[in-house]
């Protein structure tokens, strides 16, 4: 189930607020975990065994390591890595890893029988368990001693799908809260996110993501067949379309948290008008960022030892950051491309940067959309070497007019959109509360025939 489609928005969401309103505050939990279990098994319970044993062996760990103190603790930990992150390489990683090996020593190791198909929320979910984890081992949280608690914090299904990745002790609070957990404000609140984000994704990033689509999908008329003006236009098209599809569930996952009575930091901070790509770092899938800073960077040592340790640190996280995307090359060279545009600006070009105007966003969108190709690039219809060709050697081809004609407004809209601009122009409407009113009831309705209208197209991120 996605938060675009029909189903969603007209049956399980309504239902689902009704019941968890009217349940008494003790009973909250309960009808959450219950939506959640709903929500989690709607396509199929096959990955259900897994994420219950996964939560009954982390609810027990945590606990078994805040009564042992110093007594095996230095076990509990690799106990715990062995585990959680087992699974998620088993799932996410196995056959990429057979299929490397086969390639370099010709071993010919069968391939697991996983299936196409990840279980739901993986790469979000053992995440936001390790943090728990780590927090618990660390002595900054306790352990949470009610099953049922953190059962709700594992599943909580607004997160499922494309996180964030929100910390156990960001939402512990709140999920321990019996009275007043749900206020008006913050409902109001909620509302106006989610409508936001549900209008980024089915207006904005379903729209331009579609030329994209008509240049490498099924049917469309081939990489190999456009000029370069056009695979401009096309990774372009492609940029827009990821963030918007992204931030976008990300606002709507935010908003539903804030419905349900949970406050979640914001995930996207207009990453596009980024004056470097440090900058852009600090924009972009926020949760993700944070998570490694905090469970891989400084705990290696951050920049605390010395420049070369600390460029070695950025290097296994830009790794890791490339891995936990995906199981394919394209994944860990957009890591490590990231890796040396962040090292450049660490060793000289920040300073510079900082005193530029207009040239340092134009070098961040530049290398950004850059960056966007490589991540493209497994793709059946995006062959990184031909992408590459397409983009810096002049070729000849179909041209990107007919595609500026169809698609030109969508593209001018989708810029604007990214800008702080529709920030600022909401902050002034929202001085006249009816017509505040009513231009959020035109984007509702608009919504709403982009959601009756459209196939529900999942997440992009939803696949890494």
């Amino acid at each position: 189930m996605v938060f675009n489609s029909v189903v969603f928005l007209f049956c399980f969401l309504p239902l689902s607020l009704l019941v968890y309103y009217i349940a008494p505050g003790r009973a909250k939990n309960l009808v959450l975990l219950a939506e959640s279990l709903i929500f989690y098994c709607w396509t199929g319970i096959t990955f259900l065994p897994l994420i219950v044993c996964l939560i009954l062996f982390n609810y027990i760990w945590g606990l078994l390591t805040s009564v042992l103190g110093t007594k095996l603790r230095g076990f509990m930990p690799l106990v715990a890595v062995l585990v959680n992150l087992g699974v998620l390489v088993y799932f996410k990683y196995a056959n990429f890893l057979i299929d490397t090996l086969n390639q370099i020593t010709n071993f010919g190791i069968a391939t697991l029988k996983i299936g196409d198909v990840l279980p739901l929320g993986i790469s979000y979910y053992i995440f936001k368990i390790i943090s728990y984890e780590v927090d618990v081992y660390t002595s900054k949280v306790k352990a949470e001693r009610n099953l049922l608690t953190f059962s709700c914090y594992v599943l909580f299904f607004p997160q499922l799908i494309v996180g964030p990745i929100v910390k156990y002790r960001d939402m512990a609070d709140q999920l321990h809260k019996t009275k007043g957990r749900c206020t008006l404000p913050q409902i109001e609140h909620g509302v106006e996110l989610f409508v936001f984000g549900l209008a980024k994704k089915v207006i904005l990033a379903d729209s331009i993501g579609a030329l994209w689509t008509d240049i490498i999908g099924n049917g469309g008329i081939g990489l190999a067949n456009v000029s370069t003006p056009l695979a401009w236009l096309g990774i372009i098209a492609y940029s827009l379309q990821l963030y918007f599809d992204f931030a976008g569930y990300s606002e709507m996952s935010n908003g539903l948290a804030a419905m349900l009575g949970f406050d979640c930091p914001i995930n996207f901070d207009l990453p596009y008008i980024s004056g470097s790509i440090t900058e852009f770092w600090r924009r972009w899938h926020i949760s993700l960022s944070s998570w490694f800073r905090d469970y891989i960077y400084i705990p290696l040592g951050g920049n605390r030892k010395g420049k070369a340790r600390q460029l070695l640190n950025m290097l296994l996280v830009w790794a890791a950051t490339g891995i936990w995307h995906g199981a394919s090359w394209n994944f860990i060279c957009w890591g490590l491309y990231y890796f040396v545009l962040l090292t450049v600006e660490k060793l000289f070009l920040l300073k510079y940067l900082k005193k530029g105007r207009v040239w340092p966003h134009l070098y961040t969108l530049f290398f950004v959309v850059l960056g966007w190709g490589i991540f493209t690039a497994n793709q059946p219809g995006a062959p990184l070497a031909l992408l590459m060709r397409k983009l810096f050697v002049f070729q000849g081809g179909i041209s990107p007019v007919y595609y500026l004609r169809n698609y030109g407004v969508l593209l001018i809209l989708g810029c604007i959109c990214s800008s702080a601009f529709p920030r600022w122009l909401w902050q002034k409407i929202s001085r006249c509360t009816p017509l505040k009113l009513f231009l959020f009831a035109v984007l509702i309705i608009m919504c709403i025939a982009y959601v009756v209208a459209a196939t529900n197209a999942t997440a992009l991120y939803a696949n890494f």
